[in-house]
């Protein structure tokens, strides 16, 4: 069984693939300070949970956004699951061409949602990843990947506004009835989401405008049910698209 770890800024989201059917996923918080033993524990636990055991690991694949968490999680995979992983970078084998002008900046999580969403779907396209940051990926017919955009995420920018404005409280993240709010609540839960909907389209139009495609447009991350179904140009919601991809570029790199 196959191992996928994507270890993002908020969360570390884990899968586990027999051949090419995802047998169960978990999320748990990212903790700069948990050491190895404390993640290795923790997968152990959640593996049991369904009844699987880390000896029907016979491989390991991660990626990472989260630097200090890079050598922790090696070192946890080594003894934990007897492993040596294969961790996501540029130089990694994706089925995908770089065109950027240093694909070393290019975050491991966003080649993967492209190298998934390519197999999947074909070119040309644009990824939408909704989670701690929202992100945008264009990919030609031929895979390649040009390039994108970054925005903070919709949760992030809603707990800006509450830490910089002293009277502003936290609201639940979701869609408001009306565009006009009619008290703080709803005035913020439409600026934020309502926001972030006009965000997403003018960037989905812009991105066609350049690449002069009407791009499939795939969107991923834990607020895309939410939003995605406000975008009229978003025509898939996939949430299991980057431990998809994770499974893809193992089989691509033995």
């Amino acid at each position: 069984m196959l191992l996928v770890i994507d270890i993002g800024n908020t969360e570390i989201v884990a899968g586990l693939f027999e051949k090419e059917d995802l047998m169960g996923q978990w999320r748990i918080s990212t903790h700069l300070h948990k050491t190895a033993d404390e993640y290795g524990l923790q997968l152990l636990q959640l593996l049991k949970m369904q009844k699987n055991a880390a000896t029907q690991i016979d491989g390991v694949i991660f990626s990472s956004v989260v630097p200090p968490l890079t050598a922790i999680f090696k070192e946890m995979i080594a003894s934990y699951f007897s492993q040596k992983p294969v961790i996501v970078s540029e130089k990694t084998i994706t089925g995908l061409q770089i065109h950027c002008d240093n694909p070393r900046e290019v975050g491991a999580d966003r080649l993967v949602n492209a190298a998934a969403a390519y197999r999947l779907y074909g070119g040309p396209l644009i990824i939408v990843d909704l989670g701690t940051a929202t992100t945008f990926c264009a990919i030609t017919e031929k895979g390649e990947y040009l390039g994108g955009a970054i925005a903070p995420g919709m949760a992030l920018s809603a707990e800006a506004l509450v830490n910089r404005a002293a009277k502003l409280p936290r609201v639940e993240l979701k869609k408001p009835a009306t565009a006009i709010g009619k008290d703080t609540v709803s005035s913020m839960q439409s600026g934020v989401f309502f926001g972030y909907i006009g965000l997403i389209n003018e960037m989905i139009h812009r991105i066609d405008q350049e690449t002069g495609t009407g791009s499939q447009v795939i969107a991923t991350g834990g607020l895309a049910p939410l939003i995605a179904p406000e975008c009229h140009r978003i025509s898939k919601i996939h949430p299991t698209l980057t431990l998809q991809g994770l499974m893809i570029i193992y089989g691509m790199n033995p």
